[in-house]
Order: C-alpha cells, then structure tokens, then sequence
C-alpha cells in the first residue's frame, strides 16, 4: 500500500537517521489522555503532536470544530521535530487511524512525499512486543521547503457550488456512520444530517480490527464511483474523513480532497441547507 505500513517495516527502519515518528494519540472524550499515554510510553523517537493543539486551530464561528491550523504555526512545529521535505514520516495513533491520517493529509497538502500511517496504531504495536520508550527525543530544527497542495482541500465555497450548482463532476462523500447521515441521531454537532447530495461510505468501513483494508478490498468499497469524478470527502470535523481520503487513494482515485471544516462547519452558515 503507498500510504500505510506495516508495524515489522516501521520496526526495520527505526534506528534510521532519516526517519521522524509522530505520536497522534488522541481522546475526544479526554483532550489530555493522548499526551499523558505519550509520557507513558511511546514508540522511540516518536514526537508527540495533539490534534487540536498542533494540528488544529482554535474552534471559532467558521471552520468547523478542528479546523486548518495556521500553517506557519505547524511548519515551525514540523521543523522543531526535524521534519523537513526529505524526511521519511510514520505517524501513528492507538489504532483509530483517524488522527494519524489527519497528520498524513496535512503532510501531503504541503507537498511531503513521504508520509505514512503506521497500520494497527500503537495498541498493535505494543500487542507485539515491539521497543516503547519514554524518553524524550530531541531533534536540530530544520528548513522545511513547503509546496502547499491547493488541490487537496476543498473550500466551504466549492463544496457550496456542487450543491447549488448540482455538479455530476464531483462527489461529496459523507465519511461519518449511516444514524448521523441520516440524521437519526446527532450526538455532537448542533443540527443533523448530512450535505445535499452527498453519498454515505463510513469511514471504519475501510478498516478491519485498527487495520486498513487491502487496496483492492478499498476498490471494492468504492466501485461504484466514477474514478473520473472529483471525490470530496468530509465528516463532522475534518478527522475521520482522512482515513476515507487514504483508503481512495489506496484504491487508485487520482482526484480527491478534503473539506477539513465538514459538516461541524456546514452548518455554521445558517443559509446552508441540509438533508
């Protein structure tokens, strides 16, 4: 698969001097439980980064709950870990996939090309006995030569344009479970539902007990997309839709974005409709 890797490919490459581990571990319920497990044992090397400390910004009237952080903000955090264009990256978190997809995504819209989610998270690791430590790794600042990647993050403007102009050359893919697409039932965001227009394709449907399923498995799951077509995926927050956004890759769509301000974002412009 070229984005994610297996946990003896990681465990080959550790000693390298040009790899760089990132620790996405993160608790919705328990904002600081992520930080607290890193403290207690995380994979050698790995820095840790919080998902809405680092790889968010402040919630505020727009944007969605996690929205973009600022880019010169994160570039200096990815420097301050060594992290520059020619670093090789594994990301990993307990096992959802989801937080370290986000860092995967992020990496991507600044033009890395050598990014991966580590398969099985931490939880997998250690089920193997494989090398945790608690020592604090630290790196030389580097330079990190960014090339943001436009075509990888959908607008609150073009998402808005498919659904007033029902455009047939882009799909909205609504990445949460079928009881919030549908609208039975909402536990987070203020209304419920989903995007005109979009399609349901559950995120956790792409993995298989914190592992990602096979490419072609991911092909199967999508088979019915139009590969021609500009894929959109979103969720509540712009999380969980980044493992829906590798699992496409991974079956070979060329044309995917993410609306990182999603649904949580959607619905704060009161003139937006909802189905």
């Amino acid at each position: 698969m070229k984005y994610i890797k297996d946990q003896e490919w990681v465990l080959e490459c550790l000693n390298e001097s040009n790899l760089r581990i990132i620790d996405c571990r993160f608790s919705l319920a328990e904002p600081e439980k992520g930080k607290q497990e890193y403290l207690q044992g995380h994979l050698p090397g790995a820095v840790f980064f919080d998902l809405e400390k680092d790889l968010s910004s402040p919630k505020q009237t727009y944007g969605g709950r996690h929205p973009m952080p600022v880019l010169e903000e994160f570039i200096s955090k990815l420097e301050n870990a060594g992290i520059d264009e020619n670093k090789l990256v594994v990301a990993y978190d307990f096992g959802e996939g989801a937080y370290a997809a986000r860092f995967c995504w992020m990496l991507q819209y600044l033009g890395h090309g050598n990014v991966y989610v580590l398969d099985g998270g931490y939880k997998s690791w250690i089920e193997a006995s494989y090398p945790v430590t608690k020592e604090i790794s630290a790196f030389e600042k580097t330079k990190f030569h960014f090339k943001v990647q436009p075509e990888l993050l959908a607008t609150t403007d073009e998402v808005k344009e498919v659904v007033e102009k029902h455009l047939n050359n882009k799909i909205l893919i609504d990445s949460r479970e079928e009881k919030r697409f549908l609208g039975i039932e909402e536990p987070i965001d203020k209304k419920a539902g989903h995007i005109p227009g979009a399609i349901n394709k559950p995120w956790m449907e792409g993995l298989n007990e914190r592992y990602y399923k096979p490419a072609e498995i991911q092909k199967q799951r999508f088979k019915n997309l139009d590969p021609a077509k500009e894929m959109i995926v979103y969720c509540g927050s712009g999380v969980t839709a980044a493992p829906n956004y590798l699992a496409l890759k991974e079956a070979g769509f060329e044309k995917v974005k993410l609306y990182i301000g999603s649904f949580s974002d959607w619905i704060s412009y009161e003139d937006n409709k909802i189905e």
